[in-house]
């Protein structure tokens, strides 16, 4: 009686009650992407012979991504920040996926003079690009591959944003805490729109995704508390292959063939996003400012 007294406290204590429910959780959080998400696994799309290129694919759902993408036959170009960092994550997608189609490019995407030096040196090595994950600044070589998709990495958090064009050179109201993330993820979702519509015809559709709640590394850019407080929750979190799984679709869907300028929920489902992401004025002074700031009237 003892025993079963002191068992019944063991079970029963707070900790373990946690326990409990988050394992059940994640459980159900499972049982409800095999039911309800698109089935990668039962997607025969091969990429052989196609060419993609993804942005940050060191680590996250970009380095999820660019492992799929190779092991479907695709030549994938890992656009990185840190050198060292894309060589490791290069090796391990190679071992991993038994490709020797991958190749490592340098960018730094907030600098326009890397962007431009790394668009020059893949124009080169890539004349035709099949597939580009968050990265719509090599446009030319899409086009030249006849049927092309740009996707676009948003997040529901874009809905939270607002716009203000100087805060593309770094001027406008001062942002705190998370609106930097909320505010470019509205800036990227309204982008895609526009750019969907000025590449009708071209053959190159571009959508955008929210991916869902994913546990990454991007949270070591934030303070230790923050960093703790997310730890706690990312029980509830999806790990980065599941987040990679609305990117895959917009990447591999068949069906998606002729879509472009629309936004996709993490459920890989085709939803309105935030008012200002839909407003055309909004999106064309984006353009414009992003025209007027790289230079993009001006080049061949």
């Amino acid at each position: 009686m003892l025993q079963w007294s002191l068992l019944s406290t063991l079970v029963w204590s707070p900790g373990s009650v946690l326990l409990i429910l988050v394992l059940l959780h994640r459980l159900c959080m499972w049982s409800w992407h095999k039911s309800h998400l698109w089935d990668l696994q039962h997607c025969s799309t091969d990429l052989t012979g196609k060419t993609a290129v993804v942005t940050g694919a060191n680590s996250g759902i970009g380095k999820a991504v660019s492992h799929e993408l190779a092991r479907r036959g695709a030549r994938v170009i890992l656009a990185c920040r840190n050198w060292e960092c894309g060589q490791q994550a290069l090796a391990e997608i190679q071992e991993a996926s038994k490709s020797n189609c991958l190749l490592l490019g340098q960018v730094d995407l907030s600098s326009m003079a890397s962007i431009r030096s790394f668009s020059r040196w893949l124009l080169q090595e890539c004349p035709e690009i099949h597939l580009l994950v968050n990265n719509a600044g090599t446009c030319g070589a899409l086009q030249q591959a006849g049927s092309a998709r740009v996707v676009n990495v948003s997040s529901f958090r874009h809905a939270h944003g607002y716009v203000d064009e100087e805060h593309l050179t770094g001027a406008g109201k001062p942002l705190v805490f998370n609106q930097n993330y909320d505010c470019s993820k509205l800036l990227l979702t309204s982008f895609t729109g526009e750019l969907a519509r000025r590449l009708q015809g071209t053959g190159v559709t571009v959508n955008s995704v929210d991916p869902g709640i994913v546990y990454t590394s991007i949270m070591k850019h934030f303070s230790c508390s923050y960093r703790f407080l997310f730890w706690l929750f990312s029980f509830f979190c999806k790990d980065v292959r599941q987040g990679a799984v609305p990117v895959l679709y917009l990447s591999l869907a068949k069906e998606l063939d002729d879509i472009s300028g629309k936004y996709f929920s993490s459920s890989c489902r085709i939803i309105l996003p935030a008012k200002a992401a839909q407003d055309p004025q909004v999106a064309q002074r984006l353009w414009n400012a992003t025209v007027q700031l790289t230079n993009l009237d001006k080049m061949d």
